[in-house]
């Protein structure tokens, strides 16, 4: 008879390791989900900030000119550090030999080609009136011709950037949506068990408050592990993807990850802590027939 009246309670105990993972998964979800986003924020930047610029010079004898500006322009808060390159006439006579063939002044005419200065700008600066504001400022310098870049390249990528983003904010929007009724449901069915607990400390005189606190508290542990088992999920799936694309190194944003890592906590933590204050408050609030 005692064993059986403990196979009984131990079956209307609840399981909460289930709500927790069925939480971990939701958050596992959201977090996936984010941390594409962010990475594919990273791969736009360094793909924005692969786009060459120009500045052509002016002038013959423009050897030490050229220099001075080269080192200018290394310095300036809009270049991509280590990006200004100097390359001479003759250098790009070469190149277009080797993209055009030995055709290339057959006529032995003299170069036309000007000495030039490449460089890359950071992402930050990398749209239309940015870049205006650049070729503007270096026009204006000694010994500098003019500057080019592909604006319509620049404009696509800013035009697809722009679209992408509100897809994407859209699509997280209801991630999010989606994530907090899950958690609620889970969290709303782990307490279905304890209905009748809950009421019951109602009518020998417990206040509302009292009754709360420790399902409160265990909503906040069982959130707050839901969020770390998310994250370090997250964690070993990232690394097992760095493994196998050895670019991601190199574009890798740690300080982003573990601020993702440390709002997936919270947000388990506070949903669900909300939810069970609102289930709680929900079995309190009905009478004890409806309880059945």
């Amino acid at each position: 008879m005692p064993g059986q009246l403990d196979q009984r309670r131990s079956k209307s105990r609840p399981n909460y390791w289930h709500s927790i993972i069925s939480v971990a998964l939701v958050l596992f979800a959201l977090g996936f989900f984010a941390l594409t986003l962010l990475n594919a924020q990273l791969i736009v930047n360094e793909l924005k900030e692969k786009v060459n610029l120009i500045i052509e010079l002016q002038g013959e004898d423009t050897d030490v000119l050229a220099r001075q500006i080269l080192k200018d322009v290394d310095q300036m808060p809009f270049v991509r550090e280590g990006s200004a390159a100097f390359i001479s006439k003759e250098q790009g006579a070469a190149l277009m030999r080797e993209d055009f063939g030995d055709d290339f002044l057959k006529l032995d005419l003299p170069n036309p080609l000007y000495d030039v200065i490449t460089f890359n700008v950071k992402a930050a600066y990398m749209h239309a009136d940015s870049l205006k504001e650049i070729r503007r400022a270096l026009i204006e310098r000694k010994g500098i011709t003019d500057v080019y870049y592909q604006e319509s390249l620049v404009n696509d990528i800013a035009d697809n950037i722009k679209a992408i983003g509100i897809a994407a904010m859209a699509i997280l929007a209801l991630f999010l949506i989606v994530a907090g009724l899950l958690i609620h449901n889970t969290v709303r069915l782990a307490l279905y068990a304890n209905r009748l607990l809950i009421k019951n400390m109602e009518l020998v005189g417990a206040t509302w408050e009292f009754i709360s606190q420790p399902f409160l508290r265990r909503a906040m542990l069982h959130g707050l592990l839901s969020g770390a088992l998310a994250s370090g999920a997250l964690l070993l799936l990232y690394l097992y993807v760095q493994a196998d694309v050895p670019g991601l190194r190199d574009i890798q944003d740690w300080t982003g990850m573990f601020m993702l890592f440390g709002l997936l906590l919270t947000m388990g933590m506070f949903i669900n802590t909300l939810s069970t204050y609102w289930v709680v408050r929900k079995y309190l609030k009905m009478r004890v027939d409806d309880l059945y």
